[in-house]
């Protein structure tokens, strides 16, 4: 039987990893949720659906706080997890790119810290799987390669540069932890349904677009030649899983890139079309639509963070070669975002007018 510890539960991501796994084969598993005291009720209905589905698989909510020493687990769970786990799965942080530097430190950096510690005393462990984020690669422009980290470019804001230090800690400990470290790019619903959790990230466009429907055009912002680079859901999920099990990835670091990024004027255009029905016309400049959203009532009036815009003049592209080249051999390839635009769409038109879907603008 083998055991499985996640952090990060019941983030989106994390709650389709566990999804996958328990679909992936009839093995007998046992799965360890750490879950913070104040989300363990948000927690429960979801376990308890994923328990009524796989009867025969043991899924246990450990109440903890990976900013804590140990954990914050209590002795008799972690005398249980010492014995029981061989993968541990850490997905904890803040992804919020408005998010303060202090409260980006404790919870990425420190928390970080203090897992790479407790692994250190799992004698059973087989792989440690980290999540850090394509976007470490800060203010770097061209072409950023999966082996490329250290570099004195600078960073958009505090989540990239605590992603950034959270993944140089876990660097230096692949040499005495057997590690494979994940880096997403820009996360997007599932493909095919189009659900997702949150409209954050490439759904501050929509609900830009939406809010301004009203208007008899709408204008592009700036010129949108950066890289656009969204993966759904579901090739994020199926990837790590492949490449947690997979020997060639272990001490690897891979980027779950789309191989074929798209600008984001494209972006822009394919979403207005889909949403609008029409195309876009002339050009807001990107200083001016900063500007507008230095203002907080503007903020939350179009629910699209400041810090997005940033975003929209940054040259970079992730390579993907080596993640590719695993995941190829598994028959795992990442759809364009064109393919898969219609389904995001409709799946936000459904759910736009549910409230808890929309991160809380600053």
């Amino acid at each position: 039987m083998c055991g499985y510890f996640f952090t990060g539960f019941p983030g989106f991501i994390c709650q389709e990893l566990v999804k996958e796994i328990l679909s992936k084969d009839q093995q007998l598993k046992k799965f360890f949720l750490l879950v913070l005291p104040t989300m363990k009720n948000q927690a429960i209905p979801i376990i308890q659906n994923l328990q009524l589905q796989y009867p025969d698989t043991s899924i246990t909510l450990i109440e903890g706080d990976i900013t804590q020493p140990n954990l914050m687990i209590s002795d008799k769970d972690f005398t249980i997890l010492r014995q029981e786990v061989n993968y541990v799965f850490h997905l904890a942080a803040v992804y919020d790119l408005a998010v303060k530097k202090e409260i980006a430190y404790h919870v990425n950096v420190n928390g970080t810290k203090q897992i790479l510690e407790w692994l250190k005393i799992l004698p059973n462990l087989k792989r440690f799987i980290y999540f850090s984020t394509a976007y470490i690669a800060g203010l770097r422009e061209g072409i950023i390669y999966e082996q490329e980290l250290e570099h004195s470019a600078g960073f958009k804001n505090h989540y990239e540069h605590t992603k950034y230090l959270a993944e140089m800690l876990v660097e230096v400990e692949k040499q005495v932890i057997p590690t494979t470290i994940i880096r997403p790019g820009i996360v997007k619903g599932h493909s095919e349904t189009g659900e997702t959790i949150k409209f954050d990230g490439p759904y501050f466009m929509l609900n830009f677009l939406d809010t301004l429907k009203f208007l008899p055009f709408i204008p592009h912002l700036g010129r949108g030649e950066a890289e656009f680079n969204v993966v759904p859901i579901d090739y994020i999920v199926k990837g790590t899983c492949h490449l947690a099990f997979s020997e060639r990835a272990e001490g690897k670091t891979l980027h779950l890139t789309n191989p074929s990024p798209i600008s984001i004027r494209e972006a822009y255009c394919i979403v207005t079309e889909i949403l609008l029905h029409k195309a876009p016309k002339g050009s807001i400049p990107l200083i001016l639509a900063k500007s507008f959203l230095l203002v907080p009532t503007a903020r939350k009036w179009l629910k699209v963070e400041r810090q997005a815009l940033d975003y929209f003049t940054w040259k970079g592209s992730f390579d993907c070669s080596e993640a590719r080249g695993i995941l190829t051999e598994a028959n795992i390839h990442c759809p364009s975002f064109k393919e898969t635009a219609d389904n995001m769409v409709k799946y936000y038109n459904q759910h736009k007018s549910n409230r808890m879907k929309h991160v809380q603008i600053s």
